[in-house]
């Protein structure tokens, strides 16, 4: 298995699939980091899909249970991210996606291990991504 670059595919899916696996990442996949992220829903209600994903990522972003290993993730993750050249909703995914996948490894984790759980994390944000794609009539 290894590390899927979903950043290929978020240009190929409308927005409200986008909405719904930006959810999905922030919600239940960032659980395995040791997340436990409630937003405030009462601001995410009636936005469209693009302003719904800025608001959730904004909501998300501020909390942070370690907040030294969260900033150097999301150095990481917005270096990455920008490598990808997307704008937009795609790029608000992008970073996302890669933000949480990279807090999943934690307590030290040896580098191959980090690694292993690396790539599981991708593979389970590409089926995600794909299961999700495929409600909204798109096939990756």
């Amino acid at each position: 298995m290894s590390n899927i670059e979903l950043y290929q595919y978020f240009s190929q899916v409308p927005d409200a699939a986008l909405q719904e696996f930006t959810k999905w990442c922030i919600l239940e996949q960032s659980q395995a980091a040791g997340f436990d992220f409630k937003p405030d829903q009462t601001k995410l209600q009636n936005l469209e899909p693009a302003d719904y994903i800025q608001q959730l990522i904004d909501q998300f972003m501020k909390v942070k249970p370690d907040p030294i290993r969260a900033g150097l993730v999301a150095v990481i993750a917005g270096k990455q991210s920008n490598q990808h050249n997307l704008s937009g909703v795609a790029a608000m995914v992008d970073f996302v996606s890669i933000y949480v996948k990279l807090l999943i490894p934690k307590d030290g984790t040896e580098p191959t291990e980090a690694e292993g759980i690396l790539n599981k994390a991708s593979q389970h944000q590409y089926d995600q991504l794909v299961e999700i794609a495929k409600k909204y009539g798109v096939t990756l």
